[in-house]
């Protein structure tokens, strides 16, 4: 009986120990079952990431080049702006200038027709007249008494 006993527990350790690697290798065979899925799912992870990025980097592309252009454009309006600036300011000096001119006139106006009423109220002698007289019809005595206007329209150009 003894051995019986002997070689009864020798087959159930040879059964326990090819249980045991039966059991280490459906346990590495799901093991690697479970690792392919997971090494695909983290080349997918990998991939999107890396496209992901790239679409960033094209997006930052875009965005320089919008932004280039965008200070391309305020550089060319802020020359034309201090342009018109300028412009505007020789234009202001001018409108400035022609206004004095027109206030001159009108008081070279006023002093004539002033003198020529002077002249007629005196007592003149036909020497005198004349002069005075063709002086001012070379001019058009009607129109002298009236003000010389002037309006912006006139002085944009």
């Amino acid at each position: 009986m003894a051995s019986s006993s002997g070689t009864s527990s020798g087959s159930s350790l040879m059964q326990n120990s090819g249980s045991e690697e039966d059991l280490r290798a459906l346990m590495d065979q799901k093991k690697r079952k479970r690792m392919m899925p997971n090494r695909e799912s983290a080349r997918r992870s990998r991939m999107r990431k890396q496209k992901h990025m790239n679409d960033l980097m094209a997006q930052v592309a875009q965005l320089t080049e919008e932004n280039h252009q965008i200070i391309t454009s305020i550089n060319i309006t802020t020359q034309l702006f201090a342009n018109i600036e300028a412009e505007n300011s020789v234009l202001r000096a001018r409108a400035g200038e022609l206004t004095h001119r027109l206030q001159s006139l009108n008081e070279i106006l006023s002093v004539l027709s002033e003198g020529n009423a002077a002249f007629e109220a005196e007592d003149t002698s036909a020497a005198f007249v004349v002069p005075v007289d063709s002086f001012l019809n070379h001019f058009n005595m009607a129109s002298l008494n009236q003000p010389i206007l002037a309006s912006s329209d006139l002085l944009q150009y």
